[in-house]
């Protein structure tokens, strides 16, 4: 298994971490643990933002910029709702 697909897998773990925590912090039955859930939630997300940005500085997860006209199709299409 090469860094790549450590990384990958790191990722797709902390994805799933944060799911679990987004769905904890909705659920939760006291103001306390609505709190813990929101802090780890938020420390989870930024984790996964480092590692998405170690990825993509060494060319492991490309985006490609939208273009514009699709950009606001999209708008067009959710504000008439």
């Amino acid at each position: 298994m090469d860094d790549k697909n450590v990384m990958e897998n790191i990722l797709l773990l902390e994805k799933g971490v944060c799911d679990l925590f987004m769905h904890g912090t909705m659920e939760s039955p006291t103001a306390n643990v609505h709190q813990t859930f929101s802090t780890a939630l938020n420390d989870a997300l930024c984790m996964q933002d480092t590692i998405y940005d170690k990825m993509a500085a060494k060319g492991w997860y490309p985006t490609e910029q939208a273009e514009r006209t699709k950009v606001n199709t999209v708008k067009q299409k959710f504000s008439a709702q």
